[in-house]
């Protein structure tokens, strides 16, 4: 799980159990279904198959980041000038400081838009980047960092 120096506020590798189950229904979209290893959660993503193709039984590390710029925030008076320098972490140009992207071959951002609770125990967070939904299901544990309303970075690699 993520540690309190990181901007990672969720990671774990998952193993895909079924891609479209109800069936195809975008050209370069696909919804994958996979099952987490070390946590038990279950994961539902859109994800754009000519950039990120991926397969049924293929396990995927994916992390989920409220920045791409590497370590934690600052807490003292340095948190003003941290955020300057991390207004560039990730530029097309690729003039910028490199930062989390760095270490993962697809990228996609957006917002959690919602909780759901289940029971007391399972909770569901749901994110959506620009039309692509993720749903992420499981222990209350795994995901107390993540938080209603925040933008975060969904990062994934073979």
């Amino acid at each position: 799980m993520a540690n309190t120096s990181s901007n990672v506020v969720f990671d774990d590798i998952f193993t895909i159990e079924g891609i479209d189950r109800e069936g195809k229904k975008f050209d370069r979209v696909s919804r994958l279904y996979a099952h987490s290893k070390n946590y038990d959660m279950d994961l539902t993503l859109d994800y754009n198959i000519e950039l990120f193709p991926l397969e049924k039984d293929q396990s995927v590390a994916l992390a989920l980041a409220s920045s791409l710029a590497r370590g934690g925030t600052a807490a003292d008076g340095a948190a003003a000038e941290d955020e300057d320098k991390d207004r560039d972490v990730w530029r097309p140009d690729g003039q910028g400081r490199r930062g989390l992207e760095d270490d993962y071959d697809y990228v996609m951002y957006g917002k959690v838009y919602r909780f759901d609770s289940g029971n007391s125990e399972i909770v569901t967070a749901y994110a959506s980047f620009g039309g692509l939904l993720m749903s992420l299901t499981g222990s209350f544990r795994h995901m107390t960092s993540i938080v209603l309303g925040d933008p975060v970075y969904l990062l994934m690699r073979k």
